[in-house]
């Protein structure tokens, strides 16, 4: 019987060894797997490469993760803002390298692991430093820049709900990264608000199926989370 629930965020995130490179869903908070995220510093691998649109928010989720020193470089398209401070301070002080990549580039480069394709052209960042280094070509008199797929090992993402085959719905925008980045990594790894029963999930409304998905966690009451998007603690009271 194939079931691809565990019963602990620990459990699901055990084998992450250091060096990996680990895709992080959520675009901001919505979507972002926060539980999985803890479970990772308890985890404590370190020296990783994180593949996210942005490079996190205060001081919980991935900003806990670089804070912790467990991140040796980010890949992201939104680095800095106005609660990125954790990120700002420790690239500023050089114990964090950056690869900046427009956010049409990251979404397409993700995608693009999945989908097997093996490299393509955008002429997004042309003429810009993120365009240093990469081969470039004109066609039909404009020009373009040769980007590569982004695979990783590990993509941890957040979902409303999914059955023990893997099968997740997800709430509105808080689905963001987390489709492409199922289908980018080695291995998958899903928190979701409940697992459902087999058939309760209408096949139209699947977005991730559960052939990309190798775990799943069911959070159960964590007054944090509203429908898969943290909301800290303050709302949450």
């Amino acid at each position: 019987m194939i079931n691809k629930v565990v019963d602990r965020t620990l459990e699901a995130v055990a084998d992450v060894e250091d060096g990996s490179t680990v895709m992080i869903g959520g675009f901001g908070l919505a979507g972002h797997p926060v539980a999985l995220i803890d479970a990772m510093l308890e985890q404590g691998a370190s020296g990783l490469t994180i593949v996210s649109n942005n490079a996190g928010n205060g001081d919980t989720g991935l900003a806990a993760l670089l804070r912790a020193g467990r991140v040796r470089k980010v890949i992201c398209s939104f680095p800095r803002q106005s609660d990125s401070w954790v990120f700002d301070g420790l690239y500023r002080a050089g114990e964090l390298e950056l690869e900046l990549v427009p956010q049409g580039n990251l979404a397409e480069r993700i995608r693009a692991a999945g989908a097997g394709i093996g490299a393509f052209y955008t002429p997004t960042g042309v003429g810009t430093l993120v365009a240093e280094g990469k081969e470039e070509r004109t066609i039909d008199g404009r020009d373009y820049m040769l980007e590569y797929p982004l695979h990783a090992d590990y993509a941890l993402i957040s979902a409303l709900e999914g059955d023990r085959w893997g099968n997740l719905r997800y709430r509105k925008t808080a689905r963001n990264f987390g489709p492409i980045m199922a289908a980018a990594a080695r291995t998958t790894i899903a928190q979701v608000d409940q697992i459902v029963e087999l058939g309760a999930i209408d096949p139209e409304t699947v977005v991730t199926p559960g052939l990309f998905v190798d775990r799943l966690v069911a959070l159960g009451e964590r007054p944090w989370l509203r429908d898969g998007v943290f909301i800290g603690a303050e709302a949450a009271s």
